[in-house]
């Protein structure tokens, strides 16, 4: 089974760019970091996210190496679920196990 977490964290834009992050909780990072089996470009970890009902497989980032993990939310999703940086949504985070 693919470890699963559920919380709810503000949409935040990066400095200087147009993407759109949430930052995942620090518990919940650390026991990524403990779990992922394939750490990525720049260390980063597959995941599916589902927000308001839409559904999306990505990859989330660490901001540095003990830090938490940041979530990309793009504007795809963020259009079709209604929101927008500043709004703090409910999310359902799936590690990719395989």
């Amino acid at each position: 089974m693919e470890p699963t977490f559920e919380f709810d964290a503000p949409l935040w834009l990066h400095p200087g760019g147009s993407w759109v992050f949430l930052t995942v909780p620090e518990d919940e990072s650390d026991v990524i970091r403990e779990l992922a089996p394939h750490i990525g470009g720049f260390g980063s970890v597959r995941v599916r996210v589902e927000i308001d009902g839409h559904e999306w497989k990505t990859s989330v980032f660490p901001k540095k190496k003990a830090g938490p993990y940041d979530l990309p939310v793009k504007k795809e999703i963020r259009s079709k679920a209604g929101i927008d940086v500043g709004d703090t949504v409910a999310v359902t985070l799936t590690m990719l196990m395989g």
